[in-house]
């Protein structure tokens, strides 16, 4: 899979604790202060694409909710991310 957008990497980063969707769209808003939202649209095309890839599983279905969490390989990618963006960080500070 590619880099992930901002978007990407909150989704997983949220999951580390099991959520369904309208939860994992308002945790987002919440950490990020706004700053980061997805939107139901392009959350719900996330959510198969990354079970696809094998980064969120989904554990149960509560009242007709879809309720996922973090695999490891999710959290994998996650960890790749963050050093992608520390090196990033560095080299635009001349580190």
């Amino acid at each position: 899979m590619e880099v992930l957008t901002p978007q990407m990497y909150y989704v997983l980063l949220v999951l580390h604790q099991p959520m369904h969707g309208y939860e994992i769209m308002n945790e987002i808003t919440k950490i990020t202060n706004g700053e980061i939202n997805v939107g139901a649209g392009t959350l719900y095309t996330l959510l198969p694409k990354f079970e696809k890839e094998c980064y969120i599983q989904l554990i149960k279905v509560e009242n007709n909710k879809k309720i996922y969490q973090i695999t490891n390989l999710g959290k994998k990618k996650l960890q790749k991310e963050r050093m992608l963006k520390q090196i990033s960080y560095l080299d635009q500070i001349g580190g």
